[in-house]
């Protein structure tokens, strides 16, 4: 039963992945639509991170009241309904509107799964479990392009996953009496969640919380504005630069499946601190005024880089901070999280907007500097107790 379970759970990333590449991959057809500048972008993710903010902050209270296998149920048809919603939006404030229900439904699964899996799973297994997600958001650009060039609009691209959303939904409820029982969820119910002031006091969680911040406004930002970026910085037509834009997801695919092994051998320290090295590198051909294959090599690099960073931040969790907080400070760690993403893809697009959109590159790498400073903190002032 755990085996099916864990192939569950792994369907559940990869529905987690398949929406998140698609608004940066359609945007540069959509904005031209809605006559909207291309900054409002940053909107439409602002209003989503928001929901997966205040999600995330009570997740430890609903995955200890109903468990995880009925919050991430619940979370998917969120997803599903919200994507049906934007498949038939006409205006820019009804994409506004339906990025309400996509937010909230994304934080709560997103860390009530994590959760589960760092305490129950190795670090290998949460580097292939996010490697579905990287299935997920790279079948997305893919999906998008498919239903661009061929004609139907972005409206059907979002319509298609909305489709393949609904039947994970299905299998997810089907799958529910597999998460019953489950002694990680029967002894979660005893606990008292902690607050947010406690959490926050905890040694280490302020710097966690601005790494993580730092990982997903770099990760964000990427998926949202590559496609712009090589379209009017570097002259690729918007349908072919919404299909390169899945190099980025398929560098995080790739990684992560190949980090499942390097995980027995390296730790995820040493993981994370690799990945940083790598994303520099991609940011830095991306810079140069050098072939197309060049930057697109430095977008694939940057994905690959991405690759180790969440997975093995997640599952340090417990070893960093003691299992009996893991739950706790991965919803934080979650807010923070959609926090960079809720607000610094909005600042470039500003940036993108009123200088140049070929800041692109030195916006990633500022972020990264910020997240290489604040992740030694947190190796310095807490030291992993286990790491397996």
């Amino acid at each position: 039963m755990t085996g099916l379970l864990l192939a569950v759970i792994y369907l559940a990333f990869i529905s987690l992945g398949l929406p998140d590449s698609l608004l940066g991959s359609a945007w540069p057809s959509m904005y031209t639509d809605f006559n909207v500048p291309i900054s409002w972008a940053g909107i439409i993710s602002m209003i989503t991170a928001a929901g997966t903010i205040a999600s995330s902050l009570q997740s430890d209270r609903l995955t200890k009241k109903l468990g995880a296998g009925i919050v991430t149920a619940i979370s998917v048809a969120m997803t599903a309904a919200a994507l049906l919603g934007f498949s038939i939006s006409r205006s820019f404030w009804m994409l506004c509107l339906w990025a309400i229900p996509y937010g909230l439904g994304a934080g709560s699964v997103d860390a009530a799964l994590n959760n589960y899996v760092a305490l129950h799973f190795k670090s290998s297994h949460m580097s292939w479990l996010h490697c579905m997600w990287g299935v997920g958001t790279s079948i997305g650009p893919y999906i998008m392009s498919y239903a661009l060039t061929g004609g139907r609009g972005w409206g059907m691209g979002y319509r298609y996953i909305a489709f393949l959303q609904i039947g994970l939904t299905a299998i997810l409820v089907f799958s529910l009496p597999l998460w019953k029982g489950r002694k990680a969820v029967e002894e979660s119910k005893k606990e008292k969640p902690l607050s947010l002031k406690k959490i926050v006091k905890i040694p280490g969680a302020k710097e966690v919380m601005v790494t993580f911040f730092c990982y997903c406004a770099l990760e964000s930002t990427a998926i949202l504005w590559s496609a712009s970026y090589m379209a009017i910085h570097r002259g690729i037509s918007p349908d072919r630069a919404a299909g390169l834009a899945a190099l980025f997801f398929i560098g995080i695919t790739a990684g992560r499946g190949i980090n499942g092994f390097l995980t027995y051998k390296f730790s995820d320290t040493q993981m994370i601190r690799t990945g940083m090295i790598i994303i520099g590198a991609g940011a830095l051909a991306m810079l140069l005024p050098l072939s197309e294959n060049i930057m697109l090599g430095g977008l694939l690099l940057m994905g690959l880089g991405c690759a180790p960073i969440y997975p093995c931040i997640i599952h340090s969790t417990p070893a960093h901070f003691g299992a009996d907080k893991s739950q706790a400070l991965i919803g934080v760690q979650m807010a923070s999280a959609y926090t960079g993403s809720c607000l610094m893809p909005p600042v470039f697009g500003v940036l993108a907007n009123n200088i140049s959109i070929s800041l692109f590159p030195f916006y990633i790498a500022a972020i990264l500097a910020l997240m290489c400073v604040m992740h030694e903190r947190l190796v310095k002032k807490c030291p992993v107790r286990k790491e397996s």
